[in-house]
């Protein structure tokens, strides 16, 4: 059981790295008054699930739940 909680703690540090580096290369949110323009209706708007910011958004939400997941296993009494 030492070998596997090892191994789950070496993913678990790996995940956190890369969610932090991730969280880092998103872009901030100061153009939100964009929207009221109509900036939004832009192609970059209408296909941000395609773009690299919306790979980012995807990226963090699956290394999330990583965290969260792995959090909880190796909280686990084993």
């Amino acid at each position: 059981m030492a070998v596997l909680r090892t191994i789950v703690t070496i993913i678990y540090i790996i995940v956190c790295i890369a969610l932090i580096v991730v969280v880092l290369m998103q872009e901030g949110k100061q153009a939100g008054l964009g929207a009221i323009s109509g900036a939004a209706e832009s192609y970059w708007g209408k296909n941000k699930g395609r773009s690299m910011e919306g790979g980012l958004q995807k990226g963090t939400r699956v290394l999330a739940i990583a965290f969260i997941l792995i959090s909880l296993i190796l909280n686990m009494n084993w």
